[in-house]
């Protein structure tokens, strides 16, 4: 707006000069249009060559520490930039301990905001400091720099979608700390010279003996020998554990979603989960919701593979809390795909009927189940025979 006003007034003095043949309005009129012209020129060009990075000090780290973040702007040009305006989006859920975001219209993002003043080729930094308290999948950015030409009379504006990235995983506290027991939590652990088959890895077929489980069946095969062929996996010596996360702190999805609960939930997945692979378990982990940005449940197979821990914190870090899908829905889907000696943790916070039916169909069935929530399960019959474990509000705040 105020670069037209510079344009009509420009326009309007060599016009005045002209009908006046006055010669001092048109040395006015000419200088006038030669800066608003310098001025134009300079704002096209005034953000080129500006370059801003994000530098962590770290970009995965565990609730409680602290992570530095150096934010700069570079000017790569021989232009300078009288004036500079940046603001970077930051997530409010990490506060910073150096440094103050500014307020936006979504609660969950702030401004991270400066302004400067740069010289041809010239860099400045500013460090910054953020409490990682919370677990999470934290996006920084988009940027928005602003900048003009040195009267003011032309801005640029301009939004970098570019953005860096911080995992806060969740927290994990030993066994004990719960209230489990750090020698065999998850009951008698079987020996682990006993030689169990892996359902996800078939190595042949062979004619059906009683006893043969239905799902074995290889209907293909049957179909082209005429006499019931079934599938024969890959043995395996390693122990197997499962563990299902429901994420929902309710029987009724519209009855919403405790938060402490949840997060609660999450750490004594991490927990069960690192004491699995220490003991030599090949260990899995299976939620109800999905990661971030993401249409699918959380599905981690079971491995023993060194980074099999990282691969797990992270899923969890990066998980959403609305469930698309029942505990029972996802822990019925993955059951064909598990060894038959594998072992099942379910961690809920709630315990919903179908829940209690489905435990007791793997327990009949001579599957090794646990049971890990944060209600009162000691008057349930219906849980006889599943080894359960109770976490209280006092262990929770504790660990």
């Amino acid at each position: 707006m105020y670069s037209k006003r510079w344009l009509y007034f420009v326009v309007a003095v060599l016009l005045l000069s002209a009908i006046m043949r006055e010669g001092s309005l048109l040395i006015i009129g000419v200088l006038a249009g030669m800066a608003l012209g310098t001025a134009w020129l300079w704002n096209r060009y005034v953000l080129a060559g500006v370059q801003y990075e994000r530098v962590f000090s770290q970009t995965r780290v565990f609730p409680g520490e602290k992570v530095d973040i150096s934010t700069r702007v570079t000017n790569r040009k021989l232009l300078p930039l009288p004036w500079l305006q940046m603001a970077d989006e930051f997530p409010t859920r990490l506060p910073l301990t150096k440094g103050k975001l500014a307020v936006t219209s979504e609660s969950a993002i702030g401004l991270l905001s400066h302004l400067v003043a740069l010289r041809w080729y010239e860099r400045v930094s500013w460090l910054h400091q953020i409490d990682a308290v919370a677990r999470g999948y934290y996006a920084f950015g988009p940027l928005t720099i602003t900048s003009g030409d040195m009267f003011g009379i032309f801005t640029s504006r301009e939004e970098r979608q570019e953005q860096s990235f911080l995992i806060v995983y969740p927290r994990v506290v030993p066994l004990e700390r719960l209230g489990l027991p750090s020698k065999q939590p998850f009951g008698e652990m079987r020996s682990p010279q006993r030689i169990f088959e892996d359902p996800s890895r078939t190595m042949g077929i062979r004619d059906y003996q009683r006893g043969d489980g239905f799902k074995r069946i290889h209907w293909k095969a049957t179909a082209r020998r005429q006499s019931l062929q079934v599938r024969v996996y890959e043995p395996t010596a390693t122990p197997q554990l499962a563990i299902f996360l429901n994420t929902s702190t309710f029987e009724h999805f519209w009855d919403g979603i405790d938060t402490h609960t949840l997060e609660a939930a999450i750490s004594v997945a991490a927990s069960l989960a690192q004491y699995a692979l220490d003991a030599g378990y090949a260990t899995g982990l299976f939620a109800n919701a999905p990661l971030f940005h993401g249409d699918q449940t959380m599905r981690v197979r079971p491995s023993s593979s060194p980074q099999q821990l990282t691969v797990i914190l992270e899923s969890l870090a990066k998980l959403n809390t609305f469930a698309l899908l029942t505990i029972e829905e996802v822990i019925e889907a993955e059951m064909p795909r598990l060894p038959w000696g594998a072992t099942l943790v379910v961690v809920t916070a709630v315990i919903t009927p179908a829940l209690v039916s489905v435990l007791a169909r793997l327990r009949e069935a001579g599957r090794q189940t646990v049971l890990v929530t944060f209600g009162d399960t000691s008057a349930r019959d219906d849980l006889q025979g599943i080894l359960a474990y109770t976490i209280r509000g006092e262990q929770l705040l504790s660990a």
